[in-house]
């Protein structure tokens, strides 16, 4: 249980995330549910008879998606010591806008505006439509006010990341990864100094995707850490004293232990069938076809390659690919060139994507249904969707999670086709299955069942405020982020483009991907059009 990297992955998430549920339920208030019914209360109370909401209601309203326990003096900790550079530009600065004080000054006149135009339509019994109308307008206007207020001071605050405070999360992954590193058979004093270079690597990775160019242009962390990475090794050669800390597979195994946190099933009952149509039936159809491709139309040697191309672009992204490659045991080249292809496509789609559903005039529940089953990453399906709005954000994000849980049954099947594969089409044990299937797909699915359980437990707001807005937003998707970094670090310093060249032979990937691409494109519309616009 503690001789393989999978296992230190369930260890470490595991344990990772015990440790946030313990600090975020310990700083929860004791009365945070009677909080909650109360702002409840007065919502139900301020849209029961009247014609709009009224000031009270939206008082309240913020003051309900303020009870957030990463807003508390130690989460607001966590949230540092776990933080990402913030938004930065090398352009020269813009005119000077009005300040959050200014700003803040205006909503208040506004408000005060909007409290007299809402008495005199109280004291009227809601009975007189002009008043009404000039109370709800008032209200309107101060809400547009208040948001720009909100905005311009959280522009002005200074972001949560901090240099030195990163040096305590570089401290302690070292610790972690260090002892884990030294029970697999490793030399902690030549991985200490190799994890340094390396954790330094993926904060210039996070430092350059922060800037502003490169956020429009969508390039993430994740093609800076393996571009700093590949430049590197192709040209100086990777340091020797470097590889005791390229673990690729130990950090972003660890991570997707703590991705399985936010897999809840709640969440994805209450998207509906619609969703899980167009998550759990296209990208079966998609893996298979794709796969049968490369193989009798493509005739691509390699097999491993074949299939971690296809689970990399039907399923999800990265995460698939890693569960997948493990499972079928592919090289590390292989793995390289599919989470390079995927990333490469994303970029491009996740900014294309959004202006087609734009100019074409689809639905946002259309809309975020197609991105969140094509788009690789997550984040990149987060990005796309609140280009197209709200509704498509929450639609885009819910079908995404949903699909994440089929890695953990694509790489059980890979598993057995491969275990079968290798023994000349004879049946083979669940022995030999348990040995290919790889077990931080254990930690999760455990972490998924787990914190459904819980978040189903609590009161759904009580849940919010403590598992989504606390140990989820505020400490584990951090460090999933960070985690995941490091890999794409070690991707890069431990490919060379010599070893591409055989898989790259003949350009047969790079049509596998895109023909594979499109047909998922074109299949998750249509499906995604029947499901959300016709059946339900």
């Amino acid at each position: 249980m503690f001789k393989t990297e999978d296992h230190w992955a369930n260890w470490l998430g595991g344990g990772l995330l015990l440790v946030g549920a313990i600090l975020y339920f310990s700083i929860a208030p004791a009365d945070l549910a009677e909080q909650h019914r109360e702002l409840n209360r007065i919502q139900a109370a301020e849209t029961t008879g009247t014609p709009f909401p009224t000031l009270a209601y939206y008082d309240a309203l913020n003051a309900q998606e303020g009870l957030k326990m990463s807003r508390e003096p130690l989460g607001d900790v966590m949230t540092h010591l776990t933080a990402k550079p913030g938004t930065w530009s090398f352009e020269t600065p813009p005119a000077p806008t009005a300040s959050a004080t200014v700003l803040r000054a205006r909503a208040d006149s506004l408000r005060a505006y909007a409290e007299n135009r809402e008495t005199s339509a109280r004291q009227m019994q809601w009975n007189n439509g002009r008043v009404n109308g000039q109370a709800e307008l008032a209200i309107d206007a101060w809400r547009t006010a208040d948001a720009a207020a909100d905005k311009a001071a959280k522009r002005e605050r200074r972001s949560p990341f901090s240099w030195l405070w990163n040096l305590h999360l570089l401290v302690a992954f070292a610790l972690l990864f260090g002892l884990a590193v030294k029970v697999l058979g490793g030399q902690w004093r030549q991985f200490l100094p190799a994890f340094l270079g390396v954790f330094l690597l993926a904060l210039l990775s996070y430092y350059l995707a922060a800037n502003q160019t490169m956020k429009t242009w969508g390039v993430g962390y994740a093609a800076w850490g393996i571009l700093l990475g590949l430049l590197i090794s192709n040209t100086l050669g990777t340091p020797q004293w470097l590889r005791p800390a390229l673990r690729t597979e130990l950090y972003i195994k660890t991570g997707l232990v703590l991705l399985g946190a936010e897999i809840l099933f709640g969440k994805i009952l209450g998207i509906g069938k619609a969703g899980i149509f167009v998550a759990w039936v296209v990208t079966p159809i998609v893996l298979i076809t794709t796969y049968w491709f490369g193989q009798r139309v493509l005739k691509i040697k390699s097999k491993t390659l074949n299939i971690v191309i296809s689970a990399d672009m039907s399923v999800c992204g990265v995460s698939a690919a890693v569960a997948t490659a493990a499972a079928a045991k592919a090289k590390r080249e292989e793995l390289t060139l599919a989470i390079g292809l995927s990333m490469i496509f994303t970029s491009v789609m996740m900014i294309v994507l959004p202006l087609f559903i734009r100019w074409t005039g689809m639905s946002e529940t259309l809309g975020g249904a197609w991105l969140g089953g094509t788009l690789d990453s997550t984040g990149a399906v987060a990005a796309a969707g609140a280009f197209l709005g709200e509704e498509a954000l929450a639609v885009a994000t819910t079908i995404k999670l949903i699909q994440n849980v089929l890695i953990g049954v694509i790489a059980f099947a890979v598993a057995a086709y491969f275990a079968r594969q290798e023994g000349a089409g004879q049946s083979v044990g669940i022995s030999e299955i348990w040995r290919r299937f790889p077990r931080f797909i254990l930690g999760f699915i455990g972490a998924s069942v787990v914190f459904s359980i819980v978040h189903a437990s609590l009161d759904p707001d009580v849940a919010r405020s403590i598992i989504d807005q606390g140990i989820v937003r505020g400490f584990s998707k951090n460090l999933r982020g960070w985690l995941f970094a490091l890999a794409f670090v070690s991707i890069g310093l431990s490919t060379n483009f010599r070893e591409l060249r055989s898989v790259l032979k003949g350009g047969k990937p790079l049509i596998l991907y895109v023909c594979g691409q499109s047909l998922n494109l074109l299949l998750t519309l249509g499906m995604a059009y029947l499901m959300f616009e016709v059946i339900f």
